[in-house]
């Protein structure tokens, strides 16, 4: 029998991190994963259309930290970093309504993400938007999969989608491949992304899978070093 893994928690702790980083948790285990998921559930219905490639949390017993990485930062931060700010008092409102624990240290950082098209989140979005308004679903596959695929630290890219497509009576289902995704290698880099397309018809699922080459340890090192300079 074969058993189908997420290709991130594949690999956490090899070469991934966890999204929701927690420090000093004992008790609140519960309550602390509870509200990352009702935050998070939150921020990727509001931010919807903004191309949000991940949403980080971090926590301690004082701080908390949430990390929109996002390909428009523009349109979150706003003129004079008012949109920032609304978003932020809708989180303690959300956070107040769902009866989540929030310390009086709470940051919200938006970081830009230099290449939108080697992002599982976001290619997975322009798909939706396409199919959303109506484009022939070969054609969105073929233009989104060229456009990731033009980007030099992409080895490999595979976009699937199942559904009425075309708004045939019989879901079928449908992809489109190119270059190499070894999805059995722990230290390939693979990002893997899942998004829903709402239609008058029915709802069209989508999975991406990115492959952008493998990591070694001595990458890996250097990486963190530049993060942390």
């Amino acid at each position: 029998m074969t058993h189908t893994v997420h290709p991130f928690s594949h690999r956490l702790g090899i070469i991934r991190d966890w999204k929701s980083r927690w420090f000093g948790v004992k008790k609140e285990y519960k309550d602390f994963l509870k509200g990352d998921i009702l935050i998070r559930s939150f921020l990727e219905n509001r931010l919807r259309g903004n191309h949000i490639a991940g949403i980080e949390i971090e926590r301690n017993a004082k701080t908390f930290r949430i990390v929109i990485r996002t390909a428009r930062p523009g349109l979150i931060i706003g003129r004079a970093g008012e949109g920032a700010v609304k978003l932020k008092n809708d989180i303690l409102k959300e956070a107040f309504r769902k009866k989540i624990n929030v310390p009086k240290d709470f940051k919200l950082d938006i970081e830009e993400v230099r290449s939108p098209e080697s992002s599982a989140e976001i290619v997975a979005e322009m798909v939706a938007e396409g199919l959303e308004k109506r484009l022939p679903f070969r054609m969105v596959l073929k233009k989104t999969i060229e456009k990731v695929m033009a980007n030099r630290d992409v080895k490999g890219a595979r976009i699937a989608i199942s559904g009425r497509l075309g708004g045939a009576d019989m879901a079928r289902f449908e992809q489109i491949r190119r270059g190499g995704i070894p999805l059995q290698t722990f230290r390939a880099d693979i990002d893997y992304a899942q998004q829903t397309a709402r239609l008058p018809y029915g709802a069209i699922g989508i999975k991406v899978w990115i492959y952008k080459g493998q990591i070694f340890a001595e990458d890996k090192k250097k990486a963190l070093a530049t993060q942390i300079m």
